[in-house]
């Protein structure tokens, strides 16, 4: 058996071993026992999973400095960023227990039985109900909020689908420890055996994703690893839903307005977002597009140059990141880096020359600048971009035109536009998408964060003339205390 390793990640030394790899046997079994829990998970109805979420939440929170040294160890995060990282998981928990409560998420109608002007209706009546067993992928950037305990699950649990998680390499003990605490919250509610499950290990990856039982995939990751996946899902006898998201480079750009206006803010701005983590968020703004001779570069030129090396979250990421640096340099202008390989580093390019290399992602802490000449310029070479994640607009502050035609092209491009502001950092959120149209995510319809992460997770079913006693609680005729479509009218507690 190949064992699998906690690696301090400032080190590069292997502090404990975790487990060993998960044998086919072992993945096949979690997810059977998965497919047993189902009925049992669904049937502890809403109140009873958010209870279950809050429980969850508790154990993460008591666990709290525990959960942060050992993330720490194995990702180089830091105390601040992993200790608001667990903030925001168990937000995300609780969160999706509020809207288990407040119920709107099963988008109950009711039509009842009548005449139309086609004729005698039935009586329907319509809700999303799980789909079952949901596989879910941890990253490596997140190792808490996209991860074991991570949105995916959340919203997979809320929704009544059993998940198992793939635990990411670059962080088995923290997977293995958050796993632990989720196990003994299923424990304490009562909640079915086989819940949440965990697997380790590449090969446990690929059977999790082709296994019968599991209904549906949360993957977060590189886009090389999330087609694969992706491929292998569609390739099943019955093809599964496959939610990846896959980072992108999210543009920033800055009008000749905005650059007249602002362009020290601007640069101080975009210098810390890029820089984020390291530069290892999915929405890092991996390109600014600039006006051509603005104050900027010189701005950008001076803070990034003052940046210190980062420790990035394993060392294939940091071979990786130095692999494409080397790549940038012999194409591009350096307009600012550290002397360390891992600094952070600072690009320049015309808009003609914007190809190949250039428009993949670079996870690490290096952006290119693109100089452009005029609006048009612009605005082609927007539209020629990928899809992404984000698309961010700084303008003037009374300047309308530009940012109009801007937007119209844009919105084809990401699934949230920003305005005057960075990208980095996604709020949980009932009007927060974070997706976009391919290569960013394998479905454009889809967010993974946010209330609506949840919709993943459900499928619509219609009950025709159905009685009473066989209908869910959320379609009887007796009020449930949801928000409900009656007879075409939307009715609220």
């Amino acid at each position: 058996m190949t064992a699998v390793s906690s690696v301090d990640a400032r080190t590069g030394e292997v502090v404990a071993t975790v487990a060993a790899e998960s044998t086919a046997e072992e993945t096949a079994a979690a997810c059977a026992l998965a497919a047993a829990a189902f009925p049992g998970l669904e049937a502890m109805g809403r109140h009873g999973r958010a209870a279950l979420l809050r429980a969850m939440a508790g154990a993460l929170e008591a666990a709290r400095p525990e959960v942060v040294r050992v993330a720490d160890r194995e990702s180089a995060l830091g105390d601040q960023r992993l200790q608001g990282e667990l903030t925001r998981t168990c937000f995300q928990l609780r969160f999706f227990a509020e809207v288990l409560h407040e119920g709107s998420y099963v988008e109950a109608v009711i039509d009842h039985a009548g005449p139309t002007p086609m004729g005698p209706r039935p009586d329907l009546r319509r809700m999303l109900v799980p789909l079952g067993p949901v596989g879910v992928f941890g990253a490596s950037n997140f190792p808490l909020a996209f991860s074991v305990p991570g949105g995916d699950t959340a919203s997979a649990l809320a929704a009544g689908c059993p998940v198992v998680v793939k635990a990411h390499p670059s962080h088995p003990a923290t997977s293995q420890l958050c796993f632990d605490l989720l196990a003994s919250a299923v424990r304490e509610t009562g909640a079915p055996e086989g819940t949440a499950g965990i697997v380790h290990g590449g090969p446990a990856g690929l059977g999790l994703v082709t296994d019968p039982a599991i209904r549906a995939v949360g993957f977060t990751g590189s886009l090389r690893g999330g087609r694969a996946l992706f491929d292998a899902a569609n390739a099943r006898p019955d093809p599964i839903p496959f939610y990846a998201e896959m980072g992108s480079l999210n543009p920033l750009v800055v009008t000749p307005a905005a650059a007249r206006e602002r362009a020290a803010g601007i640069a101080e701005g975009y210098a810390a977002s890029f820089t984020l983590g390291a530069g290892q968020f999915c929405t890092k703004p991996g390109l600014a597009f600039v006006p051509a001779g603005s104050p900027l570069r010189e701005e950008l030129a001076r803070l990034v140059a003052g940046r210190d090396a980062a420790v990035l979250l394993n060392a294939g990421i940091g071979e990786a990141f130095s692999q494409v640096v080397a790549t940038l340099r012999d194409r591009l202008e350096v307009v600012a880096a550290g002397p360390d390989p891992l600094s952070p580093v600072l690009f320049a390019v015309q808009v003609p020359a914007l190809e190949g290399p250039l428009l993949e992602e670079c996870f690490g802490p290096a952006a290119i600048l693109v100089e452009y000449e005029s609006e048009e310029e612009l605005l082609g070479a927007l539209a020629s971009l990928p899809a992404g994640l984000t698309a961010t607009v700084h303008a003037g502050e009374d300047e309308t035109a530009l940012p109009a035609r801007l937007v119209t092209v844009l919105r084809e491009k990401a699934g949230r536009l920003v305005w005057n502001g960075y990208p980095t950092g996604v709020a949980v959120g009932h009007a927060m998408h974070h997706g976009g149209p391919y290569p960013a995510t394998t479905s454009a319809l889809h967010t993974s964060v946010g209330a609506s992460a949840i919709r993943r997770f459900l499928r619509p079913v219609t009950w025709q003339d159905a009685p009473q006693a066989i209908l869910p609680l959320e379609l009887r005729d007796e009020p449930p205390g949801i928000p409900r479509r009656v007879d075409g009218t939307l009715l609220t507690p």
